[in-house]
């Protein structure tokens, strides 16, 4: 496969609170609008979430480089849970682009309530073993019970790193 290095400039996430399943007393809704441009969509497979706690103390330049489960232990990984209420401490959603010229596609899940995260999401190839695509990362002040302010994700830039991000 050939993946030349091109920018995925417009991914971008919004976090919106109202979305997802009703929240139990210590997670907070959350919604992801994930836009990829169209070229990029014929090598997409799935995307993983992860969110981590200590954010001031990550480097969002680092965990992008290669597959986050080189850099993390999965026990570091904070309890998310799916729009189905199933919990993960990594949701991973199988691609479901619509539209033309810029995809969307709508995910969203529940997340710890708390202060100083990182938000990561990984881009997962469809070829078998699953290779890392490229992520983009993000911090996240606060994630709270009720009204969570909007994020827009960092740009994701599409590498050849020879990992499988599977968690």
């Amino acid at each position: 496969m050939n993946l030349r290095p091109f920018a995925l400039t417009s991914l971008a996430l919004t976090l919106v609170a109202g979305c997802g399943a009703a929240p139990s007393s210590d997670t907070s809704p959350l919604g992801l609008d994930l836009l990829v441009e169209k070229a990029v969509t014929d090598q997409l497979s799935a995307f993983q979430i992860v969110v981590l706690p200590d954010g001031k103390q990550r480097d969002c330049t680092e965990l992008q480089k290669t597959c986050l489960n080189q850099k993390v232990r999965l026990d570091e990984l904070l309890p998310l849970h799916d729009a189905r209420g199933r919990e993960s401490r990594a949701l991973r959603f199988l691609e479901n682009l619509s539209g033309t010229g810029v995809t969307s596609q709508d995910v969203s899940f529940e997340a710890p309530v708390g202060r100083d995260y990182v938000l990561v999401i990984e881009a997962i190839s469809n070829e078998s073993p699953p290779r890392f695509l490229g992520s983009s990362c993000n911090y996240l002040p606060e994630v709270n019970a009720s009204r969570n302010d909007p994020v827009i994700a960092a740009p994701m830039t599409l590498t050849t790193v020879d990992c499988d991000p599977t968690f």
